[in-house]
């Protein structure tokens, strides 16, 4: 591994197509923990369009015991971790290239190539993991056939899987067996995988659309199999789904999912062989959550998607990362969504996707790691696996999709695959077979500027101003846009925005628009989409016969940031009437979250009524509503993060905010206590469990009532519903009911959540991932007086905590430093220190990981002193360490380089 004065930005503008490329690869595995041997047999011919030149194959902690050519042996050297073949046959000639190599899958504590988690073999090889198996073009734009032969002990590793389909399998000697399979598809060699262990399957036949049948299997450890039938659905319903909507097929006679504990990622979506984190596989109701479900289901169909967006089609280099993933990302949302069914249900859906776009995207686009959808440079690829990459590369996506409508982006997706299938193209490919499809669409027309959300960094603003004309009747709309410097970015030119927008009446009725000078068969709509191209544009609504309540940015229509002077009586008729539900809920998070930018600039000592009584009233009302579906309810009364008050502020005091935000709860709790105790006693269930969206949105609002009841019981020194907290926590019938009791109880500090946390963990000892939830949940609570950061401590003696299984680190260690800003940021500077040691252990261990944890600082120059002189002592702590790993060394570098 490269280390500190070693490591070499690789730039985009430097591609060049591989000098060779690998048309075949026979692997025979002979798989032992301490010593696996890979013998590689390929076929190698020179790239006639590219000059000639050495074989450079990577490879990273391998033995290398033999090279042949055209079976003989040959003369090679070694460059860093490169295998260099200088006297290979001139000529376009077939080359058969042998090589066999030794590496230690136990050892392997970083999760990339070959490991063994549990006495069973996993690969990962995303995205340059395949060179710390065999030496190769690790690269993704060179696509091979593919045969593996595994052969191991058949007792210790009855379970051989690979890539593919499964064409030979039987005993050999001395106890051993082997598997032969055949990957029909070409690929690259990020998406080979292979598993080898004590495995039992949840198996299902099915025939496609096309009449073609195939057999699904969910492989996991035996003993989980019952926790495995909602995965299968998941993968029953993306298949389905893929075929209705998209007519994009199955292409394997099998398709494999196998889960295991010991992973850096959520899943991996080899071709016919994805390996999960039991994170998203493994789900039933008495050990797993409603998100759990949800995010099992929304998972699987990522993976199972990119079967085609992603293996079928592939990226020609890791810059082009987004085209796979920003898309996938975009089709699992809206599998999640065709699934939810309801209108309500799908708005609940976009809400969160945009929550966390705005709490984690934005964040990045304005700190030190910024970088565009599609970089322009890294020094540690692993580093670039981010929510620009994924969630921001899907909105860009999703704008393509409204800029040219629902079939016109099935026509667009349908020319995608006609001219590049089985090929490793770039974003732009995608963009161009989008707009070619669509030569007529606003997309067509500004395709070249639309591109720049691909090269350019930085979340835009887009200021709107309004003005109403009541002699002409008419609204004249201007929107400006900007977008602020980021890192090697000082300039943006304008982007292609798409703002949905419609206007209320101040009864909160739709207006039909009418565009002055339009001869658009749409308009008289309630609702329609402004393509903003220029730093301002103005447009004029005619026939307007009142002064209206602008909804702008409808269903959150564009990645940017919206300004507009909105009055508190026009928001307030916005979340009590707007039919767009998205600004509905935005128009309660705007008034939340200008009155706790109030309280928290102010030189007042924080208060217990932060939020006016009219904003608690307009809330009641939401609460009460006879008609909004319980999910949507629970999200409009959710209030905004402390993460996401602090990134508008300049200047940020975590403790501030913390206190402010504490005092808007508290007083939401205390001032609808009563209507906190109807909604719990009217949306309670007390019926077989269903994780539909009804049934799931129904616990999430009596979970949040029970807290904010909880919460409500320390002002008045009740113990009625704590203890009812209690008692739903020790009878619930499933983990949703009985971990938000046990949530409501812990996060409001009530004396029954000790024993509530004994009795939890007595009852999941056995159950990695319910423990996972139960560490998560006491390093994540409320601090107070500076308790949480002791009892984390404590918890990382528990013999039930490992520093090397990502789960388990995630749950305690990540749920502490990067999810609870309150705790974190202590005056003393404690919750730094225990942040660089923590970086520094792991990255002794895993560098990802480490790499993960590191990205919690990012932020830190923002920070109000003393926070930000002892943030920025940490983070240099943490660069002064002198065998630091590339994945860490970037991103502290990037932070210190922000100062």
């Amino acid at each position: 591994m490269l280390r500190e004065g070693q490591a070499t930005a690789i730039q985009r503008a430097d591609y060049q197509a591989p000098a060779w490329w690998i048309e075949t690869v026979d692997l025979t595995f002979d798989l032992d923990p301490a010593k696996t041997r890979v013998l590689n047999k390929m076929q190698i011919r020179r790239n006639p369009d590219v000059s000639a030149q050495a074989l450079r194959l990577d490879g990273d902690e391998l033995n290398l015991a033999r090279v042949m050519v055209n079976g003989a042996g040959t003369s090679f050297k070694m460059d860093g971790n490169q295998l260099v073949l200088e006297n290979l046959p001139e000529g376009n000639a077939p080359v058969e290239l042998e090589i066999f190599t030794t590496c230690a899958p136990e050892k392997n504590t970083k999760l990339m190539g070959l490991y063994v988690s549990e006495g069973t073999f996993f690969t990962q090889c995303e995205a340059e993991g395949f060179r710390r198996i065999t030496y190769f073009l690790d690269r993704p734009d060179v696509m091979a056939m593919y045969t593996v032969t595994l052969r191991a002990n058949k007792d210790a590793f009855p379970v051989l899987l690979s890539n593919g389909n499964l064409v030979e399998a039987g005993d050999l000697d001395d106890g051993r067996h082997f598997a032969k399979w055949v990957d029909p598809h070409k690929k690259p060699s990020y998406l080979f995988a292979l598993v080898a262990g004590k495995l039992v399957a949840r198996e299902q036949k099915i025939k496609s659309r096309a009449g073609r049948d195939h057999l699904l299997q969910v492989f996991v450890r035996p003993g989980d199999l019952e926790k495995t039938e909602h995965a299968m659905n998941s993968l029953m319903h993306s298949v389905a789904w893929d075929e209705a909507r998209f007519g994009l097929s199955l292409d394997l006679d099998r398709f494999m999912i196998v889960a295991t504990s010991d992973f850096n990622m959520g899943a991996m979506e080899n071709k016919g062989l994805n390996i999960f984190n039991t994170k998203y596989v493994l789900a039933s109701q008495s050990t797993a959550t409603d998100v759990d479900f949800a995010n099992v289901e929304s998972v699987v169909g990522h993976e199972y998607f990119h079967n085609w967006t992603g293996n079928r089609i592939t990226c020609r280099d890791w810059f082009q990362l987004s085209l796979k993933e920003g898309l996938t990302v975009f089709r699992d949302q809206e599998f999640s969504m065709d699934m939810a069914g309801t209108p309500s249900a799908r708005a609940v859906k976009r809400i969160e996707d945009v929550r966390v776009l705005r709490t984690v995207q934005f964040p990045e686009d304005a700190g030190p790691m910024a970088h565009p959808v599609r970089p322009d440079s890294y020094i540690e690829i692993n580093n670039f696996y981010t929510v620009t990459i994924y969630e921001k590369g899907a909105e860009v996506v999703r704008m393509q999709h409204n800029l040219v409508g629902r079939e016109g982006f099935a026509k667009g997706m349908k020319l995608y695959f006609e001219r590049h299938d089985g090929q490793a193209v770039t974003c732009d490919d995608f963009s161009q077979a989008m707009a070619d499809a669509n030569p007529d669409s606003p997309l067509a027309q500004h395709l070249q500027q639309f591109r720049r959300w691909y090269s350019q960094a930085g979340t835009p603003t887009v200021t709107a101003t309004g003005h109403y004309d009541a002699a002409a009747q008419t609204y004249t709309l201007t929107l400006t846009q900007s977008c602020a410097p980021t890192v090697g970015q000082a300039d943006k030119q304008p982007f292609v925005i798409p703002v949905e927008m419609g206007l209320l009446g101040q009864d909160g009725s739709a207006l039909p628009l009418q565009l002055q000078g339009s001869t658009d068969s749409s308009h008289g709509s309630v609702s329609t989409t402004l393509v903003l191209t220029e730093a301002e544009q103005t447009w004029v609504f005619t026939g307007i016969t009142q002064s209206p309540v602008p909804s702008l940015l409808r269903g959150f229509s564009a990645p940017v940031v919206l300004n507009f002077a909105f009055s508190d009586a026009e928001l307030l008729t916005q979340l009590a009437h707007d039919t767009d539900a998205f600004n509905r809920w935005e128009a309660g998070q705007r008034l939340a979250l200008r009155y706790a930018l109030q309280a928290i600039q102010s030189t007042d000592s924080v208060v217990g009524n932060v939020l006016p009584a009219d904003f608690v009233h307009a809330l009641r009302d939401v609460l009460r509503h006879p008609t909004l579906d319980a999910a949507y309810k629970d999200l409009v009364l959710a209030l905004p993060s402390e993460a996401y008050m602090a990134e508008q502020l300049d200047v940020v005091d975590p403790q501030r905010i913390h206190a402010v935000r504490e005092s808007m709860r508290q007083q939401l709790a205390d001032s609808l206590q009563a209507d906190w105790a109807w909604a719990f006693e009217t949306y309670v269930d007390t019926g077989a469990y269903r994780p539909d969206p009804v049934s799931t949105g129904q616990r999430a609002l009596t979970g949040s009532a029970l807290l904010m009841l909880c919460l409500a019981a320390r002002t008045s020194g009740d113990t009625v519903w704590p203890g009812k907290a209690y008692q739903r926590f020790k009878d619930a019938g499933n983990m949703t009911d009985r971990f938000n009791a046990l949530s409501a109880l812990v996060h409001s500090g009530a004396e029954l959540a000790k024993p509530a946390l004994e009795r939890f963990h007595a009852l999941f000892k056995n159950e990695p991932l319910v423990i996972d939830k139960w560490f998560a949940l006491q390093a994540g609570t409320c601090d107070r007086g500076g308790n949480v950061l002791p009892a984390v401590k404590q918890l990382m003696k528990h013999p039930d905590f490992s520093l090397k299984n990502p789960n388990r680190a995630r749950s305690l260690i990540f749920s502490y430093c990067s999810a609870n800003p309150g705790a974190f940021h202590r005056t003393d500077a404690a919750g730094y220190v225990f942040w660089s040691d923590r970086v520094l252990e792991l990255d002794a261990i895993n560098p990802q990981v480490a790499s993960r944890l590191a990205r919690g600082m990012d932020r830190w120059s923002k920070l109000a002193e003393p926070y930000r002189t002892a943030a920025r002592e940490a983070i240099a702590r943490v660069a002064a360490k002198p065998d630091l790993s590339n994945d860490v060394r970037e991103i502290v570098s990037r932070a210190l380089g922000d100062d």
